[in-house]
């Protein structure tokens, strides 16, 4: 009789222990302690004798997922905004506060989604992790261009999927290096040149890829007038798909060891990944809240999509500038606080992988993916993007190459990149898209 009291005594002790978890505020060292134990707990429920326990203890683990991933962020005051944009396309036909209150409510959710992609990286490692946080980073513009590719908006989904390139190697990477160099002003800042090289070929392959249909195009030079452009964009585009999983295989299987980072090379990164990279939450509630904010991502980005053209007239701003500038600024909120984030910590192979990586995913595989969804959706998507954005995409390669070709980044380079975006950003805003009448 003794002891059942003392077991129950002691699996309410370890209850106790467990709820306070999300509220305390200890070391490092304590919380990898803690964390250890509880799970060590959590993953042998032999030692404890009754399922009540068990299933209240999966309880306090959901309860406390969602606290962190819905309630503890300060950007989530912004999610009621999704909602409110859903109730306005119903009950009114202002479309710009539709498009604003759409935008203002993926804010959360983009950033949201790089924060738990970050969580799932730490326990797939530094390489892997990179690769998660570009493509679940993307995913935001990917689920808003299929939606206006379903809605025949080829042109939206053109230049929105190249805003967030240049978004990405301008705007993101430029207030990583910025702010990077800011605090650790006192010192020169290092990555993978090895890496960096090859993310800028892959790029410059894309503007190959993107600049021969459009050259083709506006000579007049095809063997069967728009037929042509058209096969030679398919054609192309599955090369550059071909092109993008060869270089997956590359980067995680055949030369791995090129893409290992500076502190991974100098053994500082074990004890730096001790300190910092404790995740808050499990692996399968991370993968569980991908899935979650996936979804609710998807649902706005239709609403969004619907009230572009409401939003351009009512604003009396051009479709093309919405589609180049805001919608990737609001689709690249998780890159731009990861990159960020990454950077302030002297970790900027992890950055590059966020910032360029993202672009490169981009160029060689969302936007020749979209292109054979457009083929099989019956859309004549192309990889003619026009001559003035082709010509953008193609500069900004060059610049973001330069910058990166030394190995090193400071504040200067940061601010570089992005005074070169605001250019890009007055140049659309006074941009007249030619093919608007057309698609």
């Amino acid at each position: 009789m003794g002891s059942i009291e003392m077991r129950s005594s002691q699996e309410k002790v370890d209850l106790d222990s467990d709820e306070e978890i999300p509220f305390s505020s200890s070391p490092s060292s304590n919380k990898m302690q803690s964390m250890h134990c509880e799970a060590s707990s959590i993953s042998s429920p032999t030692h404890i004798s009754h399922p009540w326990v068990i299933r209240k203890m999966r309880r306090i683990s959901v309860f406390r997922s969602i606290y962190i991933v819905v309630i503890k962020a300060k950007i989530n005051i912004l999610l009621p905004f999704g909602p409110l944009a859903i109730l306005l396309h119903y009950i009114t036909e202002k479309h710009g506060w539709v498009f604003f209150f759409s935008l203002l409510g993926i804010v959360p959710l983009a950033e949201r989604l790089g924060y738990v992609t970050e969580q799932l990286a730490v326990y797939t490692g530094p390489t892997v992790g990179g690769l998660l946080n570009a493509t679940f980073g993307n995913a935001t513009e990917m689920i808003i261009s299929i939606y206006a590719l379903k809605n025949g908006m080829i042109r939206v989904v053109q230049q929105s999927l190249l805003g967030s390139v240049l978004s990405n190697m301008l705007l993101v990477l430029g207030c990583a290096f910025l702010c990077g160099g800011i605090v650790h002003h006192q010192k020169v800042q290092e990555f993978n040149k090895a890496t960096a090289l090859v993310n800028s070929g892959l790029l410059l392959m894309a503007v190959m890829g993107l600049l021969f249909p459009a050259v083709l195009h506006f000579t007049h030079s095809e063997l069967h007038p728009l037929k042509s452009e058209m096969a030679l964009s398919r054609f192309s585009s599955c090369v550059m798909l071909v092109a993008y999983a060869s270089y997956l295989f590359f980067q995680l299987k055949s030369q791995s060891s090129l893409y290992s980072s500076i502190d991974e090379t100098t053994g500082n990164d074990a004890e730096d990944y001790d300190e910092d990279e404790v995740p808050e939450i499990t692996q399968w509630e991370a993968i569980g809240w991908l899935a979650i904010l996936t979804l609710w991502i998807s649902v706005l980005s239709g609403y969004l999509v619907d009230a572009i053209q409401g939003a351009s007239d009512a604003m009396n701003m051009p479709v093309a500038f919405i589609s180049v500038i805001l919608l990737p600024i609001v689709g690249n909120a998780a890159e731009h606080a990861s990159a960020i984030m990454f950077a302030m910590k002297d970790k900027l192979d992890i950055t590059l992988g966020v910032a360029i990586g993202s672009s490169t995913q981009i160029s060689m595989f969302v936007i020749p993916f979209c292109v054979v969804v457009g083929w099989i959706m019956g859309q004549p998507m192309d990889l003619n993007f026009q001559l003035f954005e082709t010509a953008t995409l193609f500069i900004t390669v060059l610049v973001v190459a330069f910058m990166l070709q030394e190995g090193t980044s400071n504040y200067f380079k940061g601010l570089m990149l992005i005074l070169c975006y605001l250019i890009v950003a007055a140049s659309f805003f006074v941009h007249v898209d030619p093919s608007n009448d057309d698609n």
